[in-house]
């Protein structure tokens, strides 16, 4: 396993290099100058080209492409150019409301989404598995932006038991903090749960056909022991892969999610540099999350061992 980790490591590099070629590449080729929102409208021609100037905007692209480059390499993504700040420092102040979102998003669509399969595959073709299999349909099928306005006009302004908007750290308190982050969570988790769902019912359903699991429940086997210790486990394989796959949806809803619900997380950085033409943290934060994204799902396949003793690395 050591062996086949670190071949997969090896192959991330290349994958990295062309995510950060393509990125720089789209940004610098697409419309939009950062100078003139700096400058305003209002601004002449000649106070344009001095920040273009004092930005480093007018140089070739190769120039920039090698300068942006040799940065990345030294860990420095450089200076963002409407904060006036270092791009991993930006990023790491708002790191930590964008994970703790997305864990609990993850804790939520999991809880959520593993009994609905499990039922849905048991009771299949019954009242059951139609309902779950509905909240599946509707449930990836509703934009995030509009469940999450939903959700505020339920739960913030009709009932009045959450926050609309904003979030607190840990450190001001359990309560606080969970309360301004339960109502974005859930509604990041809903998606994720629908997609989860639809694959657990789907693995579940070729396990439970399987003539051992005929046996297990000809010999009197418990029905939740056969269902999570014997079926669930050998449905897993796809599952871990919907969920590596998955996150993929979580960091792109976590965009949406953000701006809707005011966090200043990850997302709302993202939506802020894209208004602002900020492009060198639109390309630090891309850059970043396509490694995460890379490395969650090398930590998804090494996981399948784990399941299924016959996958040997």
């Amino acid at each position: 396993m050591l062996s086949y980790a670190l071949r997969r490591l090896l192959a991330i590099i290349p994958v990295m290099v062309v995510v950060a070629l393509v990125v720089f590449s789209l940004l610098y080729f697409s419309p939009g100058d950062p100078a003139l929102v700096l400058a305003g409208e209002t601004a002449t021609p000649e106070e344009i080209a001095r920040i273009r100037e004092a930005l480093g905007l007018d140089r070739p692209y190769l120039v920039r492409l090698t300068e942006w480059s040799l940065g990345i390499l030294h860990g420095d993504f450089g200076d963002s150019i409407f904060f006036g700040r270092s791009v991993a420092e930006l990023m790491a102040q708002r790191a930590m409301p964008t994970l703790w979102l997305s864990l609990l998003a993850m804790i939520f669509a999991l809880v959520l989404a593993l009994p609905l399969g499990i039922i849905a595959a048991w009771q299949v073709g019954r009242a059951p598995d139609r309902l779950a299999m509905g909240f599946a349909v509707v449930g990836y099928s509703l934009p995030v932006f509009v469940l999450g306005y939903l959700l505020i006009f339920a739960f913030s302004v009709w009932l009045g038991w959450l926050p609309v908007q904003g979030y607190k750290p840990p450190s001001d308190g359990l309560w606080p903090f969970l309360s301004h982050l339960i109502l974005p969570a859930l509604t990041l988790g809903v998606v994720y749960a629908a997609l989860i769902a639809r694959i657990t019912r789907s693995a579940m359903l070729d396990v439970l056909r399987q003539d051992y699991m005929r046996t297990a429940r000809a010999k009197g086997l418990g029905l939740w022991p056969m269902l999570l210790r014997h079926a669930l486990k050998n449905a897993a394989i796809p599952i871990m892969t919907i969920v590596g796959i998955g996150f993929g949806s979580v960091i792109s809803g976590v965009v949406v999610t953000e701006t809707v619900f005011n966090i200043p997380g990850i997302g709302r950085l993202t939506v802020d540099a894209i208004l602002r033409r900020d492009y060198p943290v639109i390309q630090g934060v891309v850059l970043v999350l396509s490694g995460v994204y890379v490395l969650i799902n090398l930590v998804v396949d090494l996981s399948y061992g784990l399941f299924d003793p016959r996958i040997k690395y």
